[in-house]
């Protein structure tokens, strides 16, 4: 009778055990699925962050809300980890540089649905900056005598940072390369506001960098205004796109826009330097697009 008694207990133990780890395989299923279910954003750093942070949780809110599924929005640390999320079906959608949205657009199909405004207008520039204290007033000054500058590029996967002062430079014979050039020295701080503050703090004597960001950089008290002056502007670049993978259904297309479109809140606007939110179309990076042939970045 006790042996009968302890199979028994030993059976209800199995089925107790064999139920709660069915119950575990089952939440861990629904976990999976929920996981495979939210819509997930990868975004380039335009502030630090932190800074971000607050603005991108009521970003994912918005998003989640009208797309009716739970959305997930990551800061990444760097303009190349985004792409590689996308390449890599990683993300559904990216907030990208022009540059590395051409790039997503190369190799994985990306789509640009969505940019900013900038003061109501969809487009931005590229600075070189320099410091007030210096008696260059253009970049025909800068250039007089190279071997004595000391240069900034931000991100080199970044469009006004990197991309277009670089072919500017290359044209005006002082630019090849990372290892060609016939400054003092080259170097990439990694984003746009390390430039600014390497230029300010006169480790570098000119730098290049977005309008929209030294704007930003300036009016959030960032960066000094009084101990900096431009010197070169380049042609209007369009914004930055918020882009989708391919195969992305134009029901979801529809309702991104629709949500971006609407969007008033002041954080999330100023956590991209932003006026609003307008549609946005591949075609628009069409002149970004040719400038990355010409640099052989598609090749690389």
């Amino acid at each position: 009778m006790k042996k009968r008694f302890l199979t028994a207990a030993a059976l209800s133990t199995a089925l107790i055990l064999a139920a709660c780890g069915n119950a575990e395989d089952s939440e861990d299923s629904d976990q999976r699925s929920s996981d495979e279910e939210a819509f997930t954003i990868g975004v380039i750093p335009a502030q630090t962050e932190g800074e971000m942070e607050g603005a991108m949780n009521k970003l994912q809110e918005i998003l989640t809300e009208e797309l009716g599924r739970e959305t997930k929005i990551d800061v990444y640390p760097d303009y190349n980890g985004v792409v590689e999320a996308m390449n890599y079906d990683q993300i559904d959608m990216a907030y990208l540089g022009p540059l590395t949205y051409v790039i997503a657009q190369e190799r994985s199909d990306a789509k640009a649905i969505i940019t900013q405004l900038v003061d109501g207008e969809p487009f931005y520039h590229s600075y070189i900056i320099t410091h007030t204290d210096e008696s260059f007033e253009t970049i025909d000054d800068l250039l007089s005598d190279p071997a004595a500058v000391d240069f900034a590029f931000g991100d080199p996967n970044s469009t006004s940072g990197s991309l277009i002062p670089s072919i500017e430079l290359q044209d005006r014979g002082v630019y090849e390369s990372e290892d060609d050039y016939d400054f003092n020295t080259v170097r990439f701080t990694g984003s746009h506001d390390a430039t600014a503050l390497a230029v300010q703090n006169k480790q570098v004597t000119a730098g290049a960098i977005d309008s929209a960001i030294y704007n930003q950089l300036i009016e959030s008290g960032k960066i000094d205004e009084s101990q900096l002056k431009i010197i070169w502007e380049s042609e209007p670049l369009f914004q930055y796109p918020w882009a989708v993978t391919a195969g992305t259904d134009e029901e979801t297309i529809k309702t991104l826009q629709d949500a971006f479109l609407a969007i008033e809140d002041p954080e999330i606007l100023d956590a991209f330097g932003a006026s609003g939110f307008t549609e946005a179309t591949p075609e628009d990076y069409n002149s970004i697009l040719d400038a990355a042939e010409k640099q052989g970045i598609l090749n690389e």
